[in-house]
């Protein structure tokens, strides 16, 4: 994940016929939202605790539920934990939004820097791991660069050495047979 995650516990009692706990991965520089549609007259009592394993401080909260026609029925900011309760006066989809506080953010943000700064370490010693492989790999490029040009110019000797010969080869025996 790119974001270090808080997890949240919630149990959100009553928002269903039976009651259910809902637990979130929440991100540090994200906001989560869930919803359920309820009936009127139903009573409506949430709890919510942060569980933060892994993370470096304990993370603080902002929730807010809200009816469905928008009307703010709970909203408590740099909190931990917490509950709210109410009774439902219309029918419809409530909604219940977590995020994590500016205070978090800023330290996600930090996170994540952290994190980009870490990666582009690593890309750095990357390029330089491939700039010394490369000069190795000119190195022998070079050398075997060098060692084909011997390699020709001795070929061209030997070609040429061979036709040395072979004229004075037929020269000497045009001469015997008296044919220049």
């Amino acid at each position: 994940m790119a974001q270090r995650s808080v997890v949240l516990a919630l149990a959100l009692w009553c928002l269903v016929a039976d009651g259910e706990a809902v637990w979130l991965e929440l991100s540090t520089t994200a906001t989560k939202c869930f919803s359920e549609r309820i009936q009127s007259n139903v009573v409506v009592i949430g709890d919510y605790d942060i569980l933060f394993d892994g993370y470096p401080t304990r993370p603080i909260l902002s929730i807010q539920v809200t009816s469905p026609y928008g009307k703010v029925l709970h909203h408590r900011e740099k909190v931990m934990q917490g509950q709210f309760s109410f009774n439902t006066a219309e029918p419809g989809v409530y909604l219940a939004c977590f995020s994590v506080d500016t205070l978090d953010k800023e330290l996600g943000v930090a996170l994540e820097l952290t994190k980009l700064e870490t990666a582009v370490q690593a890309v750095h010693g990357n390029l330089m791991y491939l700039r010394s492989k490369e000069s190795d790999m000119r190195d022998v490029s070079d050398w075997t660069n060098f060692k084909i040009t011997w390699l020709s110019l001795m070929s061209l000797s030997v070609c040429v050495i061979a036709s040395i010969a072979q004229l004075w080869h037929l020269k000497r025996f045009f001469r015997k047979k008296k044919l220049i």
